[in-house]
């Protein structure tokens, strides 16, 4: 079955930097698109970033040049380098897989990004 492992969360004070891992197993990775989702506390899940298995990425306003989508297909992996790093970037980090659009039925169990003012 899909699986979906994100790492790399934690505390960071506000300017500082993360890096998010998200391993997937069961899947032929290489021809997924990938994504990252977040969800503040007390709020909706938003859409963060989208890579798709040509390397296309978009991002949302709130973290454009800041933060980084990237893949290794050699590795089944996906990344978020995150810099700059906000108090309202606080939130559960999740990575989801999907084939058509911006489908994505594969989640991860996420990770939580706390920032510190």
């Amino acid at each position: 079955q899909v699986q979906l492992v994100e790492s790399g969360g934690g505390l960071v004070q506000a300017g500082g930097s993360l890096r998010l891992s998200c391993a997937a197993s069961g899947l032929t990775f290489g021809s997924y698109n990938m994504a990252w989702y977040r969800q503040p506390p007390g709020k909706e899940r938003e859409l963060v970033a989208t890579i798709s298995s040509g390397r296309s990425t978009y991002y949302a306003d709130s973290v454009r040049g800041r933060f980084t989508i990237s893949r290794d297909n050699a590795k089944n992996s996906v990344y978020l380098q995150m810099n700059s790093l906000k108090p309202e970037d606080t939130a559960v980090y999740y990575c989801a897989a999907g084939v058509y659009g911006g489908n994505y039925p594969y989640w991860g169990q996420g990770t939580q990004v706390t920032v510190s003012s």
